[in-house]
């Protein structure tokens, strides 16, 4: 039995810097929109903006990681990937079927959609090769 590693196919420089720029761009992004309330804070968070709000946090410095190594991090942003497209199509596309989108709904959309581009940056050969070919871990 062969317990080493297969090589997962290799991923083009370009593909890598994409996917350094995509964790980039998140980690900016929330380093504006997150990290300034988290450290000066007014008012007390309600008790689910809290969470979202250290999730968030937690998220950017995750993907602060993802810059120097994209290809170790791929899970954080398949798990992005997973939970907008869910919320979307889950949330979002019944409620603007039957007319009842309202703003407070759309406003997240307009901040979740964004993702419908990570499936053009993601190594999906690699990402299969690597998840789903290679020998999983052993259970014992």
């Amino acid at each position: 039995m062969n317990l080493t590693p297969r090589e997962a196919p290799p991923v083009s420089l370009l593909r890598l810097n994409l996917l350094r720029t995509l964790y980039l761009v998140i980690v900016v992004g929330l380093g504006f929109v997150v990290w300034p309330n988290l450290v000066v804070r007014m008012r007390p968070y309600e008790l689910m903006e809290g969470v979202v709000a250290c999730m968030l946090a937690a998220f950017s410095l995750t993907c602060a990681i993802g810059v120097r190594y994209p290809l170790l991090m791929l899970p954080v942003l398949l798990w992005e990937l997973f939970w907008k497209s869910i919320w979307l199509v889950a949330i979002v596309v019944p409620l603007w079927l039957a007319g009842r989108l309202d703003e407070q709904t759309v406003a997240i959309a307009v901040t979740v959609v964004p993702v419908l581009i990570f499936p053009f940056i993601l190594p999906w050969r690699y990402m299969a090769d690597r998840y789903l070919k290679q020998p999983a871990d052993r259970w014992r």
